[in-house]
């Protein structure tokens, strides 16, 4: 078995491929419900459509049509993009017909959740609509995105933002494997000077990675990130297949995955361009304290 460290920051390739919805709380998986366009006859208009490329490690998702057509598969592909770990995502919504309806936009404010709940990875709006920019800024999740008037702002605003601290792990799905992943963090956490994060992170990463051991039997992507803040931890295996119970249910062979919802502010699922998932948790990082008398032989 071999387990190596990896400090490359994209695991695999956006695609245009959509991935299937996850819930990004700490509850089971419900499919979100969007609403029902309004009966009547078809707007004469080309059909919406959404396409990738990317400006400097920052992932622009230009989208195309009538808003309210497109803003659902704009979220998933959002998603996909978060979870390869770009350096930033930006909806570019230049060539989006005017007159977005109020759920439309609803639903695109709304992605700022991601950015409240995966710290690290800015999240920008370009759009020329006054009236759409100004209903996001003052939305409560929208508040939480870049929001200019075009596509260069956007992506100067997102490269303009710190860069979170980011370490990698690749481990087989071996037995080993939970235990590495505690050496890893505590290893990582005592870099940053967090280590008195080493027994709660330890736990979690310990959970998550037996898990997706025992449940994808996939290689798994181990990742830490320390950013304003928050010590986000993802792990990333290659099997569609959600944690049991979204979470909620206890493991026979340990403590169970419920101790994540105790020491984690955030935790989640996120679809990936592969057919894999990535499975994250953010914990409360204080700011680096001295790391006296902390000792790695103390890390089962």
């Amino acid at each position: 078995m071999v387990q190596q460290s990896n400090k490359t920051h994209n695991l695999s390739a956006v695609s245009d491929n959509h991935g299937v919805l996850f819930s990004t709380r700490a509850a089971r998986y419900v499919p979100p419900v969007f609403p029902a366009k309004p009966a009547g006859r078809a707007v004469a208009a080309p059909k919406g459509r959404v396409r990738t490329h990317s400006i400097r490690q920052v992932v622009v998702l230009e989208v195309a049509g009538l808003l309210r057509d497109v803003v659902q598969d704009l979220d998933q592909t959002i998603q996909l993009a978060l979870a390869d770990g770009h350096r930033g995502v930006v909806c570019d919504l230049s060539m989006v017909f005017e007159g977005a309806g109020a759920d439309a936009v609803e639903i695109l404010a709304n992605a700022g959740r991601h950015v409240r709940d995966w710290p690290g990875i800015p999240l920008a709006v370009g759009c020329p609509d006054p009236h759409v920019r100004e209903a996001l800024c003052a939305h409560p999740l929208g508040r939480h995105l870049i929001v200019t008037a075009s596509i260069l702002p956007a992506v100067s605003a997102v490269l303009a933002t710190p860069i979170p601290a980011v370490e990698w792990l690749r481990l087989a799905p071996h037995p080993t494997a939970p235990s590495a992943s505690r050496k890893f963090v505590a290893h990582t956490l005592l870099d940053w000077g967090l280590g008195t994060l080493i027994p709660a992170a330890s736990l979690v990463v310990s959970e998550l990675v037996t898990n997706a051991m025992i449940h994808s039997g996939t290689e798994i992507a181990l990742s830490a990130s320390w950013h304003l803040g928050g010590l986000r931890v993802t792990v990333r295996d290659y099997s569609p297949d959600l944690p049991p119970q979204g979470f909620n249910q206890r493991d026979m062979r340990g403590r169970g995955l419920s101790a994540v919802t105790g020491l984690s502010r955030a935790y989640g699922v996120l679809p990936t361009a592969d057919g894999g998932k990535v499975v994250w948790a953010v914990l409360n990082a204080a700011r680096p304290l001295p790391t006296q008398g902390l000792r790695l032989s103390a890390v089962p």
